[in-house]
């Protein structure tokens, strides 16, 4: 399966690629804390701030004091993401929700899915193994409606057009073109197209239509933790219809597409660095790898052989037991396992 000589090709054959996660958080001073303390071990956690009121940034500074603070440049969830992918450093990339819609254990089958020959892994709470825990009927027909439109018009199978969990390999982000983080052309206040919700949609559609190999891995949707999530089903619909049709336009449009291989750059004033701890040097080696941590995280699971494997068990990645990552109490109490997961055969392309 060789990768397309349209793009860079990322780095598949190592053994043991370092993660970044990236969190757009805007006003979760409630419900950050249980979302980094519950992540597995991971390289690199950069938290993008969209100009908190709260107390957002120093609860990420106190429950995580290795995480990089990034400050967006301007507003929406796109320019966060664009933000966030601009100072990732790490071999792949995973998006989570800062309010606990998501469950951080299920960052290792998105990782999984890459090293087992994908290009993106894409999160769906409507595919066989996932569920919607905070969808009403109206939004699961919107959903399948929706996702049979652009299944059709772009030749895909998607089964969850909005959902803000997914991993990338880092070197074919640029791919995606999404608005840089600092666009000289833009007047003060204006918003590009792709900062804003619709990005979600955005990200899937390009996916697709950009030739990238994606698989689906099956995710559980949950509430927020604190807070109401606005249920905004008309305006939501009608972003979504917006983004389908701008984009097949743009496919069909005889105006010549550049190719984008540079990654997006952010300035250094946007990024806070933790300081390094004192001392944390002494009695092991700096290989640069874990100079964020003050404990490097636990030794990588092997990369798995079995490349068709469509049912896993969590067991593999110490997810379950008094030993694993998930095994607080809060962890048993907000995220239930739900069990072995599937997801979609890795290879499998929904071009």
């Amino acid at each position: 399966m060789p990768p397309s000589s349209r793009r860079p090709a990322p780095s598949h054959t190592m053994q043991s690629p370092t993660v970044t996660v990236v969190i757009p958080a805007l006003n979760e001073e409630h419900n950050l804390p249980l979302v980094l303390e519950n992540l597995p071990p991971v390289d690199e956690v950069i938290v993008v701030d969209g100009r908190s009121d709260d107390d957002t940034v120093a609860v990420a500074r106190e429950v995580r004091p290795g995480a990089i603070v990034v400050r967006q440049t301007r507003s929406g969830k796109g320019n966060a993401l664009a933000c966030g992918f601009a100072a990732a450093t790490s071999d792949i990339v995973v998006t989570l929700n800062a309010d606990g819609s998501a469950d951080p254990g299920e960052i290792p089958r998105f990782v999984d899915a890459l090293l087992s020959g994908a290009e993106a892994a894409h999160g769906s709470r409507f595919r066989q193994g996932g569920a919607h825990r905070d969808a009403l009927p109206a939004e699961r027909a919107a959903h399948a409606t929706l996702s049979r439109v652009v299944n059709v018009l772009f030749r895909t199978r998607f089964t969850d057009l909005s959902c803000g969990y997914n991993a990338y390999w880092r070197e074919l982000l640029p791919v995606l073109d999404l608005p840089r983080p600092v666009d000289g052309r833009l007047k003060r206040g204006r918003l590009a197209w792709g900062d804003g919700p619709e990005v979600e949609t955005l990200i899937t559609v390009r996916m697709a239509t950009r030739g990238l190999r994606v698989v689906e891995v099956a995710t559980v949707g949950y509430p927020r933790i604190h807070g109401e999530r606005p249920r905004r089903f008309l305006p939501a619909a009608w972003r979504i219809l917006r983004t389908i049709a701008t984009e097949y336009a743009r496919r069909w449009s005889r105006e010549p597409r550049r190719p984008v291989y540079r990654a997006a750059e952010l300035p250094e004033s946007q990024i806070m660095r933790p300081e390094r701890m004192p001392g944390a040097d002494r009695g092991r080696p700096d290989d640069g790898r874990h100079s964020r941590h003050a404990v490097p995280p636990p030794p990588r699971p092997r990369r798995r052989t079995d490349l068709r494997v469509i049912r896993g068990e969590s067991d593999e990645w110490g997810t379950r037991g008094d030993n694993g990552p998930r095994s607080a109490e809060n962890r048993r109490d907000r995220w239930d396992d739900p069990g072995p997961y599937y997801q979609a055969v890795p290879g499998e392309n929904y071009r």
